[in-house]
């Protein structure tokens, strides 16, 4: 089989777990609409601090649902000797990456599609240019899938991972959370020529930390 063809067949058989396990739609995305309601009651609809802050607090719950899923996809695998299984398949390590990395990002995407609803109706927002937010979005998905993959894989095999992954994870997705707020603040305000230049950082960062999973997610795999 080719890199893809393994890619896609990991991809798939995430998937397909976490669809017959419904986390998404019985437990994250309630989290993710929780969390917006708690900040609409705590914020002062009235003076527009909702319509300002939105694209903020957007990827603050993406991220926090990134950190959700990320454990989820790796304890899952803990159970039964799973990991043992994927490293004695056969399959290389960059496939398995890229079809983990891919499962976690169309998990992010139904999520992210979802919470856009809630933030367009709750907070009132209206979404003024769509190419550079739907193009920032998407890169910085990828971004975050690739990475949260990546240090997935990196504190699997350490018996404190619920509480480590955060701490690695977060400061190295900064980049990311600051440029989707920037680029979804400006499209908001429908100014996409200030979008774009945030929008090619997310691109620079989400190639990068694929290219950067790539090639360390096999040796990490055979260490956790």
């Amino acid at each position: 089989m080719s890199l893809f063809q393994e890619a896609a067949l990991v991809a798939g058989k995430d998937l397909r777990i976490e669809a017959r396990a419904k986390v998404i739609g019985q437990q994250i995305v309630p989290f993710g609409l929780i969390v917006l309601l708690l900040f609409a009651f705590a914020l002062d609809p009235d003076r527009g601090v909702l319509q300002r802050v939105a694209p903020g607090l957007f990827w603050i719950t993406v991220l926090l649902a990134l950190l959700l899923g990320v454990s989820r996809s790796f304890a899952v695998e803990a159970e039964n000797g799973a990991r043992d299984a994927l490293r004695m398949s056969g399959l290389d390590g960059s496939s398995i990456f890229l079809g983990k990395a891919s499962a976690l990002a169309v998990e992010l995407l139904v999520f992210e599609a979802l919470l856009t609803v809630g933030v367009v109706v709750l907070f009132d927002v209206r979404l003024a240019s769509l190419p550079p937010l739907v193009v920032g979005t998407v890169f910085a998905t990828v971004g975050l899938a690739a990475t949260g993959t990546l240090y997935g894989v990196l504190a699997a095999g350490i018996r404190a991972r619920e509480t480590l992954v955060p701490v690695l994870l977060l400061p190295v997705v900064a980049p990311v959370l600051l440029g989707a707020t920037r680029s979804w603040e400006s499209s908001i305000d429908g100014v996409p020529g200030d979008a774009w230049p945030w929008v090619a950082l997310l691109g620079i960062f989400a190639v990068l930390f694929v290219g950067i999973g790539m090639l360390a997610f096999g040796p990490l795999l055979e260490e956790s």
